[in-house]
């Protein structure tokens, strides 16, 4: 499908940099080319972009930037989008043929590079994630982890892509939400989502005061209250419970775990881990883990044992509707094991699928046709068009 050039608002990953601030952006050498092909001659080119690895196609946020600045410069250019977002693509396989100017294309492949590789690859992510685990919400929780506010926009961005095509592809229930009032949109919300940080509960003093602070405070939203401030995950979570009974028994009441990876949750270590495992899920322990893939299961931190646990205490204290939030590094190969496990989990916060290398993310984009004629350099020829 062909899309024409068109603007989105200033102020937005799509929007920034503006045509003004390109030239101080770009490579050098893709200047230097610029002013080249000004003094010898404009062409009429096709670039095909693509990136190394499989990916989940987001291209929307670099190919809104790249109509804008064509607004901006007056010119027109042909953008051939070969799959639709949220397509999975191959390694390889160009996602996009760009046809214009040479002269005015030439100095935008770094910016268009930069907004579409990362996000691609944290789509696929976000997809593997929600996929693997299809009954569990997803909150998305990367901001704090992003190099400032062009890259939180176009990870946010991302995790709605790949969310769209787990709903699409297994039916999951995906990322329902984030944390930011800014990106909200691109989960179809008005404001962002969450409660409260360690750091309300270290003010209140306890876990039981900073929920009655903050349920004072908002008193028509459901409460979700982290548990591991003072390492007592089960006793504060039944504390909690306790002093909320209505909200427990209504559904509208969850505690969040976010123990950290230096100790075990209140009540478990090696032998107790293992044997929470073998009565919920005994298959999940059998054949071969390496030393990472153990740790999710029965490990420090938010273990699969270690939800298994909170949530046998929780019912068997008869708070069987209270639900059970999970933080901490839950990236795909953490929400993989947890499906393994199945561990009862009913939502997950995470800005994990963050790429973790980032090598990964480089999209590449080459020239393949100079004023019509087929000409790439040797060992580029599979991206002709077919």
């Amino acid at each position: 499908m062909s899309e024409e050039s068109g603007a989105r608002p200033r102020g937005t990953a799509a929007g920034w940099p503006g045509a003004a601030e390109v030239t101080a952006w770009t490579d050098a050498y893709f200047n230097r080319t610029k002013s080249t092909v000004g003094k010898f001659g404009d062409a009429r080119v096709t670039y095909a972009v693509f990136m190394r690895r499989p990916v989940v196609c987001a291209p929307r946020l670099a190919v809104d930037w790249l109509r804008a600045v064509a607004a901006e410069r007056g010119i027109e250019i042909k953008i051939e989008q070969r799959y639709r977002e949220g397509q999975w693509v191959g390694a390889g396989e160009p996602m996009l043929y760009v046809t214009g100017s040479f002269y005015n294309l030439v100095d935008l492949e770094t910016l268009l590079l930069m907004k579409l590789g990362p996000a691609c690859v944290a789509a696929y992510n976000a997809f593997t994630m929600c996929a693997d685990l299809p009954k569990v919400a997803f909150l998305a929780m990367d901001a704090r982890h992003c190099a400032g506010t062009e890259m939180a926009e176009i990870m946010a961005y991302a995790a709605s892509v790949g969310s769209d095509r787990a709903r699409r592809k297994v039916g999951a229930i995906g990322f329902i939400g984030n944390a930011t009032d800014a990106t909200a949109h691109y989960f179809g919300k008005e404001r962002g989502m969450g409660t409260m940080p360690h750091a309300l509960i270290g003010y209140a003093g306890s876990t039981v005061r900073a929920a009655e602070m903050f349920h004072e405070t908002f008193p028509d939203q459901n409460l979700t209250v982290l548990v591991d401030y003072f390492g007592q995950e089960v006793t504060d979570s039944l504390a909690v419970c306790r002093r909320f009974p209505q909200l427990a028994a209504e559904g509208r009441l969850s505690v969040r775990l976010d123990t950290p990876g230096g100790r075990f949750v209140e009540g478990l270590d090696p032998p107790g881990s293992y044997a929470v495992i073998e009565r919920h899920n005994p298959q999940a322990i059998r054949g071969y883990r390496d030393e990472t893939q153990l740790r999710y299961l029965i490990g420090t931190g938010v273990s699969a044992a270690a939800i298994f646990h909170v949530r046998e205490k929780l019912n068997e204290a008869g708070f069987e509707k209270v639900r059970i939030v999970a933080s901490s590094g839950f990236g795909p190969a953490k929400c993989r094991i947890m499906a393994e496990a199945e561990a009862p989990l009913d939502v997950v916060g995470t800005g994990s699928y963050l790429p973790e290398r980032w090598g990964e993310t480089y999209a590449t984009a080459d020239i393949v046709e100079y004023d019509g004629t087929r000409r790439v350099k040797v060992g580029r020829e599979f991206l002709f068009r077919k």
